[in-house]
């Protein structure tokens, strides 16, 4: 069980951010690409320690679909047609707490690995 709530999840007209809103009045805006890429699906972060992924090309993703899961999460769809992560309320709000610091270190990965945030083909 999840010690916070949503009050209100509302995906921005662009699709590129989803507003989470909890019952102790906390409010993220959470970018559709931080979402994406930090993603607790398996396809990201892997089927076990070490196997976790740098998902490259993602920075114009947008959200597709939000699917409610049982009382305790959402199945966000990404225009990627990615949509196997389930993020938990907890995760969505560990996400507007430390999502800068995360995608820092996503950032981080990219440049070390020689990726970008841009698609295939798109300048870095």
């Amino acid at each position: 069980m999840s010690d916070v709530w949503p009050t209100e999840l509302r995906v921005s007209k662009d699709r590129r951010h989803l507003v989470v809103t909890f019952d102790n009045g906390a409010s993220f805006d959470l970018p559709a690409e931080m979402l994406r890429v930090l993603s607790p699906s398996a396809e990201v972060q892997g089927h076990g320690p070490g196997q976790k992924v740098t998902v490259p090309g993602k920075r114009n993703v947008g959200i597709m679909s939000m699917t409610p899961t049982g009382n305790y999460a959402v199945r966000i769809g990404f225009d990627d047609m990615h949509d196997t992560g389930i993020f938990t309320w907890s995760y969505l709000r560990e996400l507007g707490e430390r999502g800068h610091e995360l995608f820092a270190a996503y950032e981080a990965e990219l440049k070390e690995k020689g990726l970008s945030r841009d698609p295939i083909g798109r300048p870095h």
